[in-house]
């Protein structure tokens, strides 16, 4: 009953973490931020994008720009282009369970007796991984001045609803720490 106690919560524990985002961003430290007050969707080359996430995405993405001080244009005339990329993968994970047990018996030096046993089951299991890439542009140097990475397990049975949810949770996670704020020197 004892291992019971302490293993509920280590896997409790874990699988949070299994289910966390994580996120990573990266920016142009030269860039002037506070120039940026509009922006304009520019579309990545990609031939397998599912128009239903896609417009899930750009209607978060459209409702959390405004929040950071930026308003959306359709003019060629906008301080920053914004792209981002979609990418689904899978990855096999690996379960295996062990007992062990055994017997031991010893005297003197050098001089003992011993037997064991040891049983290991394996299982494998398919985990699906989806990653977002959103994309910040200065129209006018044409140079990347914001990168954000968001990658977290999915659930292939996830309700649109959910979808949702983590869509706008990882956007505005990856959005976080926009505009950087300058650092004084």
């Amino acid at each position: 009953m004892k291992h019971i106690r302490w293993f509920a919560p280590v896997f409790l524990l874990l699988a949070g973490m299994a289910a966390a985002q994580d996120v990573r961003y990266n920016y142009d430290k030269t860039a002037d931020f506070s120039k940026y007050k509009t922006w304009k969707w520019v579309e990545m080359k990609t031939s397998d994008k599912d128009p239903l996430t896609d417009n899930q995405f750009k209607s978060v993405i459209e409702s959390v720009l405004p929040t950071k001080g930026l308003t959306k244009t359709d003019s060629d005339n906008a301080d920053m282009y914004v792209s981002y990329q979609l990418a689904l993968g899978t990855e096999k994970q690996v379960n295996t369970f062990s007992s062990d047990f055994g017997y031991g018996a010893g005297w003197g030096y050098y001089r003992g007796a011993g037997m064991g046993s040891s049983t290991s089951t394996s299982t494998t299991s398919t985990l699906y991984i989806g990653s977002l890439q959103l994309d910040f542009y200065d129209v006018s140097t044409k140079k990347a001045v914001w990168r954000a990475v968001a990658i977290k397990q999915l659930d292939p049975k996830a309700k649109p609803e959910k979808r949702q949810k983590n869509l706008t949770k990882a956007l505005e996670k990856m959005l976080k720490n926009y505009p950087p704020t300058p650092k004084k020197g």
